[in-house]
């Protein structure tokens, strides 16, 4: 196995080393070497000791020894792993038949009205897909047939996808993944950007005039404004709220529509409510959806304003072979169903309210922590080796990583520094586990931070 990081993978947070293989035990160096034989390129693997899980439950991962772990980390598995309502209808509805689009479904037509139902009225059109790449990929298609542009703005470090158009506005891929010319970047909404006597939401609406000015200047009419609504991937921004309303003001003002990307924000994450751009007061004219949606199942959707939409329909085919079909749709609704009869958005919002609490009171008094922040059950903890310089320390919140996987609790890291932990569990994470990862973070803290 080559012993060096290649350069796709160099940045990547809390990613693997080959070179350390031989300090695995037997079984997982075989595994590894195996599997570096026979999978396709850009592959990676996560901990600087590899874990391998056999089953799960709830917010908890089971390895090949039996141990436990604390997931804190995986958002798809959105209302737990294995949960028993999403695995019966999906294990019935395979068992009956799985039809696509071009059949009358009446469980498709049913599963698009409620999910329709939890969004505002003006968005009422639903295309669905397989996953976030494929989502994004047709979001920004209909933006660009609306709008007649073709310049995009997204944040400085985001992800949205790996497509080639997608990746084109990804910058978070890295060096190796080639961005566009009508690409365009903005600050994350850090309030510390924001210049003495100017506000968050003035801070930003400039970004974007300035971004539209420059794509104006070569040539580029604006398309969209894409925002992941946790802005995950640029180190997890999700308060204040309300500045939304000049930036998506400022982007119809140019022509062009704005798109929410919900795959990491939305289905309760955030807490407050079902969709993370309902926090900031604005109706988007497109909103994407993906990971969380199916449990596990490849499913997305796309969200429309008819008047964005309908147009493109009308004159573009658009199919998808699995999308929308029968399986992936019974695993949709069943998600639903357990949003809907667990209370989840409800235990999220208090589990991310204690969890957060919990956090700041372990950090309080570290020099090495800059900002514990977040909502509902998305969490960022800035590590940096000064608080007055915020200097990010990416080596030392790896170790942190590292050390919450060997106490068996997992999370990762994000930010452009790879120097905040991601903490972003299923959404089965309650009191008890709350009460684990406080425990276990507090032990690791108090060695490290």
């Amino acid at each position: 196995m080559n012993s060096t990081i290649s350069r796709a993978l160099a940045h990547y947070p809390n990613r693997f080393d080959p070179g350390a293989l031989s300090e695995l035990p037997e079984h997982l160096q075989e595994t590894i070497q195996r599997r570096d034989k026979v999978l396709g390129p850009g592959y990676t693997l996560i901990y600087r000791e590899p874990v391998e899980f056999v089953s799960g439950h709830g917010a908890h991962l089971i390895d090949r020894d039996g141990h436990d772990y604390l997931d804190a980390y995986n958002n798809v598995p959105c209302v737990g792993h294995a949960h028993p309502h999403v695995a019966e209808a999906v294990a019935r509805q395979m068992t009956a038949v799985n039809t696509n689009t071009r059949y009358v479904q009446e469980a498709l037509v049913g599963y698009a009205e409620r999910l329709l139902a939890t969004f505002p009225e003006e968005l009422s059109k639903l295309s669905i897909a397989c996953s976030g790449s494929e989502a994004n990929d047709l979001a920004v298609r209909v933006a660009r047939f609306h709008t007649g542009g073709e310049g995009i703005i997204v944040t400085r470090w985001a992800y949205h996808g790996l497509t080639r158009e997608v990746a084109s506005f990804s910058p978070t891929l890295g060096a190796g993944s080639p961005l566009g010319p009508n690409v365009r970047f903005i600050d994350a909404p850090d309030p510390r950007l924001v210049a003495p006597g100017s506000t968050l939401a003035e801070h930003m609406q400039q970004q974007v005039r300035a971004a539209i000015d420059d794509l104006q200047r070569h040539g580029y009419r604006l398309a969209a404004l894409i925002t992941d609504c946790a802005y995950s991937s640029d180190g997890i921004f999700t308060d204040p709220v309300g500045y939304m309303q000049a930036v998506v003001a400022e982007v119809h003002a140019a022509g062009g529509v704005y798109i929410a990307d919900e795959v990491q924000s939305g289905f309760a994450r955030l807490g407050e409510s079902m969709w993370g751009f309902t926090r900031h007061g604005v109706v988007p004219d497109i909103v994407t959806m993906g990971k969380p949606m199916g449990n596990g199942i490849p499913i997305s959707g796309v969200v429309f304003r008819p008047e964005v939409s309908d147009e493109f329909g009308r004159n573009v085919r658009y199919f998808n072979t699995f999308g929308g079909s029968s399986i992936p749709v019974a695993a949709g609704a069943a998600v639903l169903d357990v949003l809907e009869k667990e209370n989840v958005q409800q235990r999220v919002l208090e589990s991310g309210n204690a969890l957060r609490a919990g956090l700041r009171e372990i950090t309080k008094d570290s020099p090495y922590v800059a900002e514990v922040r977040g909502a509902g059950l998305f969490v960022g903890v800035e590590i940096v080796k000064d608080r007055g310089t915020l200097e990010p320390d990416r080596a030392l919140t790896d170790k942190v990583i590292n050390d919450m996987r060997h106490r068996r609790v997992l999370l990762s890291g994000t930010g452009p520094s790879a120097n905040t932990l991601k903490i972003r569990p299923p959404l089965a994470f309650d009191s008890a586990d709350v009460t684990r990862f406080l425990e276990t973070f507090a032990e690791v803290a108090k060695n490290r931070l």
